[in-house]
Parts: C-alpha cells; sequence; structure tokens
C-alpha cells in the first residue's frame, strides 16, 4: 500500500544485464548486452516521479495532461512509461475516478504484458510497478462497480499467473483484503523460528491471536512494538496471544548482503540488543508465509477470533485504540 505512510517490500536494487549469445557455425560464439537498449527512455528526468507525485495528491487532470503529453509509439513504450502509467491508474482510483482508473490500469497491464515477450519480469526495476499496480487497480475498479466475485476471481487467477515473480506478494495482498475475512485462518509455516517455539494450531484454538508480520529493517515495525506491549500487558491473561511471523531478505543493516546464516547471527544480536523482540512473542520463520498472507506492505496485521477465523486483514501499522477496538469485542467472545 504505498503512499499510506507503511513500509513497503523492496529488495536493494539490483541491476540486471541480459546476455545474448550467438553461435555462428562451431565458433564459441560472441556475448552481446542488451539491457541498456531494452530498457532506453527519451522521457524527462523523474518523470514517474511527477506522476507518483500527482496521483498520490489525486490531482488527476494535471497527471493525466503529462501523460498524454509525453506519450510515444507504440513501437517506442517503456517499462518506465508504463509505471507512470499506471501511478495515473492509481491516482484515479484514490480519486474514485473509476473510468479512467480503469483505462489506464488495463493499458499499464497489456503494456507490461507485451514486454514480458522479450525480457524477465524483474529486467527493468519499473515493470514490476507497472504490471503490479495495474492488476491491483483493476481489481479495485471491479469491486468499486459491487462486483466483488469478478474481482477476487481475476486476481486469484493473476496469482496464479504470477506465481513465483516479485509481484506475488502484492497481488495476493490485494487478494486477500477482499477475500480473507470471514475465512478460517490458513495454515502458518512454523518449522522454523526465532526465539520459543511458536504454538500448534491445537494450542491457540480458544485464543484470540494477533499475527504481527514484520520485517528487521522496517521502521513501522519497530514502530508498532510498543503497542502490541501494552495489548500483551493487558489481554494476556484475557486470552490474546501475539505471534510474529518474519522472514529473512538476503541482506543487514545498511543493505549488505547476508547469507542465510549473517542474517540469522545479525538478528539475534545487534538487531537484538537494539529492538529486543519480547520473550513472549513466538517468531516463525518463513518467506512461504509472507507469499500466503500477501505480505508485501510490513507491517501486516491478522487478528483471528477464538473460532480460528480471521477477523481483521490489515496491511500497515494500527495503533494501540485501533487494535483495542478490534479485540476487545473477540475476548468477550466465547466458542462451543
Amino acid at each position: 500500500m504505498e503512499g499510506s505512510g507503511q513500509c513497503v517490500f523492496r529488495s536493494p536494487e539490483r541491476l540486471f544485464v541480459l546476455g545474448v549469445r550467438i553461435r555462428l557455425g562451431k565458433s564459441l560464439g560472441l556475448q552481446l548486452v542488451v539491457a541498456a537498449l531494452l530498457t532506453a527512455s527519451t522521457l524527462p528526468p523523474r518523470f514517474v516521479s511527477r506522476i507518483k507525485d500527482l496521483a498520490r495528491s489525486k490531482d488527476v487532470a494535471a497527471a493525466e495532461q503529462l501523460i498524454e503529453q509525453q506519450r510515444p509509439r507504440q513501437q517506442e513504450i517503456t517499462a518506465e512509461w508504463l509505471a507512470a502509467v499506471s501511478w495515473l491508474a492509481r491516482g484515479a482510483s484514490f480519486a474514485g475516478q473509476w473510468d479512467l482508473a480503469e483505462k489506464y490500469a488495463r493499458e499499464a497491464i497489456d503494456g507490461s504484458v507485451q514486454l514480458l515477450a522479450k525480457r524477465p519480469l524483474d529486467a527493468d526495476r519499473h515493470l514490476p510497478t507497472a504490471l503490479g499496480a495495474g492488476i491491483e487497480v483493476l481489481g479495485q475498479v471491479h469491486e468499486a462497480a459491487g462486483d466483488r466475485a469478478t474481482a477476487v476471481e481475476f486476481l486469484r487467477q493473476q496469482s496464479r499467473r504470477y506465481a513465483g515473480t516479485s509481484i506475488e506478494t502484492r497481488v495476493q495482498k490485494n487478494l486477500l483484503l477482499l477475500d480473507l475475512e470471514g475465512k478460517p485462518f490458513p495454515p502458518l509455516e512454523t518449522a522454523q523460528f526465532i526465539g520459543k517455539k511458536p504454538p500448534a494450531p491445537d494450542e491457540l484454538r480458544g485464543k484470540v491471536v494477533l499475527f504481527f508480520f514484520w520485517a528487521h529493517w522496517c521502521g513501522d515495525c519497530k514502530a508498532q512494538k510498543p503497542v502490541l506491549e501494552a495489548l500483551h500487558e493487558q489481554y494476556a491473561d484475557d486470552g490474546l496471544v501475539i505471534v510474529g511471523p518474519t522472514q529473512l531478505y538476503g541482506y543487514v543493516a545498511g543493505g549488505e548482503d547476508a547469507t542465510p546464516e549473517q542474517e540469522l547471527a545479525y538478528i539475534n544480536n545487534s538487531y537484538q540488543q537494539r529492538h529486543p523482540i519480547p520473550s513472549w512473542m513466538p517468531v516463525p520463520l518463513s518467506s512461504r508465509n509472507f507469499v500466503s498472507f500477501g505480505v508485501s506492505t510490513t507491517p501486516t496485521l491478522v487478528l483471528v477470533d477464538r473460532a480460528g477465523i480471521v477477523r481483521l486483514y490489515h496491511p500497515g501499522k494500527m495503533n494501540h485504540e485501533e487494535l483495542a477496538r478490534q479485540i476487545e469485542p473477540l475476548l468477550g467472545e466465547q466458542t462451543d
């Protein structure tokens, strides 16, 4: 949920180079680097950022004017251009201009699919933004039209189509925003963990459980922790359990690359010293959990009632009052 103050999952930027080997007869071949040609852009500097700023301020008319002024010929469309188009689609969705949102979301999706015939999704940093945002907005268009079933089916199809890619968690998040509340809590991987062993599902039966998906690099997650500590102090004796799933990201402080062993050592030592993980909070460790629960935004909070039904799915942090208002009625409910 970019633009709403939450930490959004980002790995450190990587440079992608495509090598194409051409073999002539029995020669050893030549290496051709073509990434620069594939991602060349004639757009003004910071064009995507300008459209993003206008989208966030809901100045849709100005954003659309800029887009149409810079519109390239079909054969010159780049991932950067499509990222700008996807931000215009988001701006229109923020403003409730759903016809316009649909128009530019479909353009971002269709253009991205065409580019995917020539390169991998992550060969250009703008392409995941363009495709992911386009899918997100088109799902919202269906929902705004009162057709949640179509929105859910569309997002479910896209989640399957882009499984294993960098946009999978984003698509899954948008699907779960529409389709998780009121459903049984899906299984959580707990074989690996940090600190105390996570409780088995049977041990959570009859409890109200708040799942706090977090990342060690996330400032909003650090800001959420005092709220969780206060909730634990206030409600643990009444049946509230807080579980904090996380995953490894391949880097540590400052974005320095790290092996899984090095990252775990960092979390258990220097990170733990500066930002202690509460001893009462089990921490399952699994990247699959983050995909399954659509955690492209950290923190993500999932609240489950005593019967094991999801009552809240919230990407982003929440304050004490907001969470207490959700938790207290569930603590008063009894199960058979």
